[in-house]
């Protein structure tokens, strides 16, 4: 983008220049011979070239852009009458002008007034307009690293804590090796590689994300005998194959399910996960129950940064085009719905 825009500045400078080229010659032709005629534009296209940038970079950002629009205004006044009186009395002296009855001196000025007049008025207009553009893209640039660094912190979601304790755990239980080891490090593989290769891609299917989760689950079931209350079935897997999504999205979900459930803590803690792909929409729900002592879930507000992060990465992606509610329900229970147009 940077570079598309400073090729731009500087064909308007050019076509600037080549068109002011243009007049100066036919301007000054009517009181010059050649060859002083080609001297005379080739030292007002040099000139100016210099009022032209001293307005250009330094006026309008020193003064306009901080708002000092008398200074600028004066100033730019400034700038026009000392040129233009340097121009009158040095241009006349130098070269062997022409001035008669039908060519007067009061031509010459006009010509003088005008030329340093539309030099100082283009290169503020030029000036004042690419300082706002790069105002504005600065925004938009601010917004994509906002955008980025949530996408950031979805992708580092994934508890490091809790991949260290299965690791923990796979080492104790490998002294006594069973199928439950094995499993242990066919799951953790999976989130690994999720981790390390599928948060790196812009999107990935959903059937990836739903491997994810279902791999995260494993790992829970493991750890805590397959005794958790955890529902997620996955089918239509071609469907799924065929849908992109932007990573870690349905996964964040599920793992503020995981943290404020209190699953694996707490008797009677639940999570079950829909979803339904119809008309071209996808359909994502998370039921889970509220922990009913919030220390145990380390008071993680149940609002917390990652659903903000999940609504600012489905607003880069699918804006005006999801539907995200996340709210206790009754018997204290929690619910989280995703609706996207596909």
């Amino acid at each position: 983008m940077e570079y598309h825009w400073g090729l731009l500045l500087k064909f308007q400078h050019i076509f600037f220049f080549f068109f002011f080229f243009i007049i100066t010659f036919f301007t000054e032709n009517y009181f010059l011979d050649v060859p002083e005629l080609i001297w005379s534009v080739l030292f007002v296209i040099i000139f100016n070239v210099g009022i032209y940038y001293l307005v250009y970079f330094y006026l309008v950002p020193r003064f306009y852009l901080s708002n000092k629009y008398p200074e600028f205004i004066l100033y730019a006044f400034i700038c026009f009458l000392v040129s233009s009186l340097f121009r009158i009395l040095l241009e006349p002296a130098v070269f062997n002008m022409k001035f008669d009855e039908t060519l007067s001196n009061t031509k010459f000025l006009y010509n003088v007034y005008t030329a340093q007049g539309i030099v100082i008025l283009v290169a503020s207009f030029l000036g004042i307009t690419k300082d706002k553009f790069l105002i504005e893209q600065d925004f938009k640039n601010l917004g994509e690293e906002k955008d980025q660094l949530y996408l950031d912190l979805l992708k580092s979601k994934l508890n490091p804590h809790f991949l260290l304790n299965t690791l923990n755990n796979i080492y104790s239980k490998s002294f006594n090796p069973s199928e439950k080891t094995s499993e242990s490090i066919l799951q953790l593989s999976r989130l690994l590689q999720y981790v390390i290769y599928d948060t790196n891609k812009e999107k990935i299917t959903l059937m990836q994300e739903f491997s994810t989760i279902k791999s995260l689950i494993g790992l829970y079931q493991l750890k805590y005998n397959n005794l958790l209350d955890i529902r997620f079935e996955i089918k239509d897997e071609e469907t799924l194959e065929l849908i992109e999504v932007p990573p870690s999205v349905c996964l964040t979900l599920f793992e503020n399910a995981l943290k404020h459930s209190a699953v694996g803590i707490e008797g009677n803690s639940f999570i079950s996960v829909f979803y339904k792909i119809q008309d071209q929409e996808l359909s994502f729900e998370i039921k889970n129950s509220m922990a009913k002592n919030r220390n145990l879930v380390n008071n993680v507000n149940d609002n917390g940064l990652g659903n903000e992060a999940v609504i600012s990465i489905l607003e880069k992606y699918y804006p005006e085009r999801f539907t995200f509610i996340s709210e206790a329900a009754m018997n204290n229970t929690y619910e989280t719905t995703l609706k996207i147009k596909l």
